[in-house]
């Protein structure tokens, strides 16, 4: 699994780790991390697409604001996505594309676990490890 939930360092919320050889991988896997805290993702099914272009000055500041476009898409849209197509690309700044495929929710097919109101920059970490990348990410709940 590339992601792992991490008991012991928030009492009131849900932190994990995430992995990846490469960045995209690590994205992600924090992608799936968080959704798996919202809803158990063997139900959820790729049935419709959406677009998502970010920038951000760091490569930490990125990866924050990836999560918290995924929670705002739950928010407003009540979506939530289980397949992540993710090309990121360093420049002036950091830019992330990515193709997701999810579902609505649908609270009679796939009733949320947590409802998870925001990222936090608790603990919040992005670093190169010697087998690629890992992130450490704090939710709000």
């Amino acid at each position: 699994m590339p992601y792992r939930f991490l008991e012991d360092v928030a009492i009131a919320d849900v932190a994990f780790e995430a992995e990846g050889r490469t960045l995209p991988e690590v994205f992600e896997a924090s992608a799936l991390a968080l959704t798996e805290v919202m809803v158990d993702l063997d139900g959820l099914s790729p049935v419709l697409s959406r677009e998502i272009t970010l920038t951000a000055e760091d490569l930490e500041t990125l990866l924050f604001r990836w999560l918290a476009e995924l929670i705002y898409l739950k928010d407003s849209a009540c979506l939530l996505f289980c397949r992540f197509q993710i090309a990121i690309r360093e420049g002036t700044e950091w830019e992330l594309q990515a193709t997701v495929w999810g579902e609505g929710i649908d609270y009679g097919k796939l009733p949320l676990k947590l409802d998870v109101k925001a990222v936090t920059y608790h603990l919040f970490v992005i670093e190169q490890i010697p087998a690629g990348w890992r992130a450490r990410v704090v939710l709000d709940i």
